[in-house]
């Protein structure tokens, strides 16, 4: 199954756009994927008998490109400014942010850099600026190939573990990508330089966009690899927190439906939840991302922004905010996701 460089054979894709292609009316591109991870599962039991990781870093291998097909691009356009959302390895997302006045544009985590180039070119505009939340691999390990395909690029990060870093921000470091101002926001917890990106646009109606890599997700939040409780109560209540509650949210990973099933076992009878779990459930069945969300809407269903309300508090048995953030993180860590 596996190819050069641990790539797989074309021979494995296409023999997945052969049963796509006979596949009936009504059969949705993830319920595919899905099967078709039933089904390599099942062929690489031999590998998974001689040990688990072994045989899961082969399917993990095999299914990369397969999954990322199913997952569409899509395109958030505003006046102000335009967000290509390019998912990127199997479920993390790059963000392609466009300065519609000036046609300047900037890379959110660029982990794949043909696909980042491709998309400049679709959309003819001059990518100026690389903004990395962190230095993991799967968010700056591309910057060291695109600021070769790409001359003269600023990259901005607040980790000097971040590849290819020009330009080190801080708390409220700010610079423009075109017309649009960009904020910085140290948000440390999962990664000690995580920083997030504020964009706003002067005198417009529109919302802002914040892009928060690792640090808030759609009802969830990153592991504290990094970090404390506190400094995630901080990072999440009283820093992005704070922001417009029409800010839209762009995360870097596709972990919603997760996310919700967890915030429903943290608050059964909170109806905003289970109508969100209904929709991304509808959303991953056809391909399409369950992002961006809004901060408003994340204090309605994310229990991490929820640490101060009493049903939350009650699910952790604590009387503290913090407490109850460093609880039912180290609970969802442990969490076995159920089947529905």
């Amino acid at each position: 199954l596996r190819g050069n460089k641990g790539e797989c054979r074309s021979d494995h894709s296409s023999s997945l756009t052969r049963i796509v292609a006979i596949i009936p009316e009504g059969i949705t591109s993830g319920m595919v994927f899905r099967l078709w991870k039933v089904c390599s599962l099942a062929i690489l039991g031999a590998g998974a008998t001689a040990g688990f990781r072994s045989g899961h870093s082969i399917l993990s291998t095999c299914c990369l490109h397969t999954e990322e097909s199913f997952r569409k691009t899509t395109i958030v356009a505003q006046t102000n400014m335009k967000v290509e959302l390019l998912p990127a390895l199997s479920d993390n997302y790059m963000y392609l942010l466009i300065d519609e006045d000036t046609k300047e544009a900037a890379i959110v985590d660029p982990v794949q850099p043909q696909k980042v180039v491709d998309a400049i070119k679709k959309h003819e505009v001059n990518l100026t600026s690389v903004l990395t939340t962190h230095h993991h691999w799967d968010h700056a390990g591309g910057n060291e190939k695109l600021v070769k395909m790409v001359s003269g690029l600023k990259v901005y990060g607040g980790d000097g573990r971040v590849g290819a870093l020009t330009d080190k921000v801080t708390h409220l470091s700010t610079f423009k990508v075109g017309s649009l101002n960009v904020k910085c926001l140290f948000t440390p917890c999962h990664t000690s330089g995580h920083i997030c990106y504020f964009v706003t646009k002067a005198n417009s109606p529109e919302p802002p966009a914040v892009f928060t890599g690792d640090t808030l997700f759609v009802a969830g939040c990153g592991k504290f690899f990094e970090g404390t409780a506190e400094e995630m109560y901080k990072a999440l209540i009283e820093i992005l927190g704070r922001l417009p509650p029409e800010t839209k949210v762009y995360c870097g990973h596709e972990y919603t439906i997760n996310n919700l099933k967890f915030a429903r076992h943290v608050e059964p009878e909170n109806e905003d939840i289970r109508k969100k779990l209904a929709w991304a459930k509808e959303k991953y069945d056809e391909g399409e991302p369950t992002i961006p969300s809004t901060l408003a809407e994340e204090f309605m269903y994310n229990p991490f922004m929820r640490v101060r309300e009493k049903s939350v508090q009650d699910h952790a048995r604590k009387t503290d905010a913090v407490a109850t953030m460093e609880a039912i993180r180290k609970e969802k860590d442990g969490f076995k996701v159920p089947k529905d």
